[in-house]
């Protein structure tokens, strides 16, 4: 079972959105348990009282969180401890191992430890190596990462807010984060104020947050839910705060903070009816197969808005440019499997590009379908061979054509025309984005059959939804405009 699906288990069979922390900490363990200094003769004490936490709790929490430098300070012995409590964690909860990992050369071996020995679903990175490093944590794609974007440390403002509040580099890291894995696999750690927990859920719709200590005074409360919950009610993890761990009996206050959660998130569901909560009477919303990769265009501003001039001499009021993908490996993988499930139910020969912005995601096509590829030049040769197309083929072959954009249809029925003179037969065009200019049914009119992964709408109507585009940006993607 994935990470995301384990967790979403674990919500709604124990309607809960808090996660515990289970750690050697001196703050809060109990006090025949002794100091820091005299823990090693105590360790069988330490380990029954965090496994008396798991017992006590394993019913009223959505996921654990374990701090790596607690345990590693107490040295072999420590891990020997970690080990134990991770064992005895029930299978059905998931365990996030709390590192802030941070090390360009270990992350793969590193990545094999914690998620085949240990067996923990998900981690904590520290994101200044840039994507490098969380590459290797996302191949094995039941788990889960989490990037450090801000920290409840007082001294780390400085650092976080620079340039200026208006725009505060973790808001670029949030950005940035987002093109480097797919929803279900990379979420956002955020241990800071409500209002950066905010700030970060309106560019971040779609992500996952692992919060820090959740408030438990009402009217707090209600602002750290309102500002960290997404538009379905969920998508928000809370630590149970520290002090309710250290008591003599924590299962009752954190049951009644837990109701106290549920009930808020009642409240707020009856003031928005198109949440999807474990609630009854609630709606659940059908979320686009390919929202994840719409929202990851639009954060590398694969679309834009303001006043641009078309090849045409017509000015409109956004701009789709797919050439950037190339340049987002994460993002391209998905680019091509949503062309490959198209591929795979059509019958060719050959795969064909159109020149110049298709040929990259042409290639890729080729070498995952292990097809052979060729192109139709943009311009014909004037000198060596002149040759029209490019590539190796046989005179009667089958062969698809790709494009990146469908918008007149002119740049496709030009590479068609110039495949089929040299004996090649055309039966399928597949594009990216359809811009629905009836373009698609001409197309079938001149024998073609054509195919989108995407329509204009589609990538309108889910950015309006995620929160990305307002009314009017609405508007403008919705009307039946040419852009390229």
């Amino acid at each position: 079972m994935i990470f995301i699906d384990k967790l979403n288990a674990a919500i709604e069979r124990n309607k809960s959105l808090l996660c515990i922390r289970l750690d050697p900490d001196p703050e809060i363990w109990p006090e025949e348990i002794g100091s820091w200094d005299t823990v090693g003769n105590h360790l069988w004490q330490l380990e029954e009282w965090l496994k008396y936490l798991i017992a006590e709790t394993s019913d009223l929490v959505c996921a654990y969180k374990v701090t790596l430098e607690f345990y590693r300070t107490l040295g072999d012995a420590g891990i020997g401890l970690l080990r134990s409590c991770l064992q005895a964690i029930p299978d059905n909860i998931p365990v996030i191992l709390d590192a802030h990992f941070s090390g360009l050369n270990t992350s793969t071996f590193f990545a094999q430890t914690v998620f085949l020995d240990w067996k923990v679903d998900a981690l904590t990175l520290n994101p200044y190596l840039g994507q490098d490093e969380v590459v290797p944590f996302l191949l094995y794609r039941d788990k889960a990462i989490f990037i450090l974007c801000v920290s409840a440390n007082p001294s780390a403002e400085v650092l976080q807010e620079y340039p200026n509040d208006q725009h505060p580099f973790y808001l670029n890291l949030v950005k940035e984060a987002g093109t480097w894995g797919p929803i279900e696999q990379l979420g956002l750690q955020a241990e800071g104020n409500t209002r950066s927990l905010s700030r970060i859920r309106n560019i971040a719709p779609e992500r996952l947050i692992l919060a820090g200590e959740i408030a438990t005074e009402t009217s707090e409360l209600t602002e750290m839910l309102k500002a960290g919950l997404n538009s379905h009610g969920d998508g928000l993890i809370a630590l149970v705060p520290q002090e309710i761990l250290g008591e003599a009996i924590p299962r009752t206050p954190i049951l009644a903070l837990r109701d106290q959660i549920n009930q808020i998130r009642t409240e707020m569901a009856q003031m928005n009816p198109t949440c999807s909560l474990w609630l009854p009477d609630i709606c659940l919303l059908q979320e686009h197969p390919y929202k994840d990769l719409i929202l990851q265009l639009y954060d590398i501003n694969c679309i834009q808005f303001g006043e641009y001039v078309q090849a045409s001499g017509a000015t409109f009021p956004y701009y789709i440019d797919l050439r950037t993908i190339i340049s987002h490996p994460q993002i391209f993988e998905k680019v091509l499997s949503a062309y490959a499930e198209i591929l795979l139910k059509l019958k060719f020969d050959r795969i064909a590009g159109i020149p110049y912005g298709s040929l990259p995601t042409a290639t890729g096509l080729g070498l995952r379908l292990n097809s052979p590829m060729i192109f139709p030049r943009k311009e014909v040769k004037s000198h060596g061979t002149k040759k029209l197309v490019e590539g190796k083929f046989n005179e009667g072959e089958t062969v698809v054509l790709i494009d990146d954009i469908l918008i007149s249809g002119k740049s496709v029925r030009e590479g068609a025309e110039k495949l089929k003179s040299v004996g090649l037969n055309i039966e399928d065009i597949v594009v990216f984005i359809d811009h629905q200019e009836g373009v698609r049914e001409k197309l079938e009119k001149d024998g073609y059959r054509s195919h989108a992964v995407l329509t204009i709408s589609e990538i309108a109507q889910t950015l309006y939804d995620s929160g990305r585009l307002n009314s009017q940006e609405l508007g403008y993607l919705s009307k039946s405009n040419a852009v390229n």
